[in-house]
């Protein structure tokens, strides 16, 4: 049996593809290239090109492979984009999960990992880490789609012989230790991104947006997360449907926060270099300060973190996008044989 990976050329979708494929599994992707990279998926998976929306291409997979899984990372996830372009968000997030769960019950596929995020829960009314049982007030269209994407599951799931897990994302970061794999967009919008590159001249300043939060520096407080815990949760989470376990719903974060502020002081400790920051209003849809209280993935799937380090988020963000660099001037090394060099 078969676990269809979408948007698999994608950030955390080509480290889940690495991850699956290291615990044995035969993985299949289906990726349209919109923002993912080809030479992201490694060789052992079995590659389509094409749109999670197409029926005609769904069909085709499940017709010529024996799926039994599918591991949803294909979306929109650019908060001010959202914003400007709800109905695009609509479309490709909370549509387009529509048309692939109906394609996987058509199929009798019964297994479902869905990439969902903390963007649910909005604003809360405390710094407390926040709990799957905590009101959810999206404040965005994007968090907005991905909630309906939810209900829609969970719907699914008590109509049909159909189970998911739905993992709440608070903010992955880092790059895959082996040197695989990273984040290689063009333009991203992730803070520790855009802080690497600054750090290594690749930008010339990074945007602080907000600086009267009531946070201890005025600034946006996240949990980051290592994307090599993330997938491993993905793991755990697969493991625990094809056992026969329950929908749930579970966040996925360390249940700390760090600021804007503390992330671009880790970003120059680790890039020993200086960069300029300019600081601006608030961003329509951004939340003050959102942490996890991720009890439930750790009770339930057996989910135990080993890289819940800011520091060494960061390390790895910046050596990867070093391989970046190096992958353009044909001088490209493995992740690891730069962290070995730098006694990391």
């Amino acid at each position: 049996m078969a676990v269809l990976v979408t948007g698999g050329a994608g950030y955390i979708g080509s480290h889940m593809v690495w991850a699956l494929l290291d615990a044995g599994e035969e993985v299949v992707v289906l990726d349209r290239l919109s923002t993912g990279f080809r030479w992201a998926v490694p060789d052992a998976a079995r590659f389509y090109l094409g749109d999670v929306g197409d029926a005609i291409t769904l069909k085709q997979i499940f017709a010529e492979n024996r799926i039994d899984a599918i591991m949803h990372f294909a979306g929109s996830i650019v908060v001010p984009q959202s914003v400007a372009n709800p109905l695009d968000y609509y479309e490709n997030n909370t549509g387009k999960t529509r048309l692939l769960a109906a394609a996987a019950v058509e199929a009798g596929v019964r297994h479902f990992v869905f990439s969902s995020t903390a963007a649910v829960y909005g604003d809360q009314k405390d710094d407390a880490p926040v709990l799957e049982s905590a009101p959810l007030l999206p404040k965005n269209p994007y968090g907005q789609s991905k909630l309906m994407s939810e209900l829609m599951l969970r719907d699914a799931a008590s109509a049909h012989d159909f189970r998911f897990v739905a993992l709440r994302y608070f903010n992955v970061a880092g790059a895959d230790p082996r040197g695989r794999t990273g984040l290689s967009t063009e333009g991203a919008t992730h803070l520790i991104k855009i802080a690497c590159e600054a750090a290594l001249g690749k930008r010339r300043s990074v945007d602080v947006y907000g600086t009267d939060y009531p946070t201890a520096d005025g600034t946006g407080v996240r949990d980051y997360i290592h994307v090599t815990d993330l997938v491993e949760a993905h793991i755990k989470a697969l493991d625990y449907l094809r056992r026969g376990g329950e929908p749930l719903i579970a966040n996925c974060g360390y249940g700390r926060g760090y600021s804007v502020l503390e992330v671009l002081d880790a970003v120059r400790r680790a890039g020993a270099r200086s960069f300029e920051v300019n600081y601006g209003p608030r961003r329509p849809g951004d939340a003050a300060s959102v942490v996890a209280n991720a009890t439930l993935a750790r009770r339930l799937l057996g989910w135990t973190p080993r890289h819940d380090s800011l520091d060494l988020i960061v390390e790895t963000a910046i050596v990867w996008e070093k391989n970046l660099v190096a992958r353009k001037t044909g001088g490209l090394r493995s992740l690891h044989d730069r962290l070995v060099a730098a006694r990391f």
